[in-house]
């Protein structure tokens, strides 16, 4: 198993959404972040100071894959989150030892 991290442009969320859905991903987190890479945020005037915000808005997902889907699932998300401008966004991928559905103490891959 794998955990897979992704953070992405927000206006991209609905349509990988959609697209994961579509490969049976479900067991999604989501969350609103905010950070900076290459893109280094952008200059905004305010009360006729000009202040630069190093920080930009992006969403989190955080999924736990099979192995045998990780290609698959890598392919669709540079394929649906890709702009082609910097700020795209980034994909980290860990390993996982274990998996335990609390509800039912289902362990392993069942359990995702």
């Amino acid at each position: 198993m794998k955990k897979v991290e992704i953070i992405i442009r927000p206006e991209k969320l609905e349509s990988l959404k959609e697209a994961l859905n579509l490969i049976h991903i479900k067991g999604i987190t989501i969350s609103p972040v905010m950070g900076c890479g290459n893109q280094l945020g952008w200059k905004e005037s305010v009360r006729g100071s000009d202040t630069v915000l190093t920080v930009l808005p992006k969403i989190m997902m955080i999924m736990i894959i099979e192995d045998d889907k990780l290609e698959e699932t890598i392919k669709l998300i540079v394929k649906e989150a890709q702009t082609g401008e910097v700020g795209d966004g980034k994909i980290f991928i860990s390993e996982i030892t274990e998996c335990i559905r609390i509800r039912t103490g289902e362990r392993g891959e069942g359990a995702i």
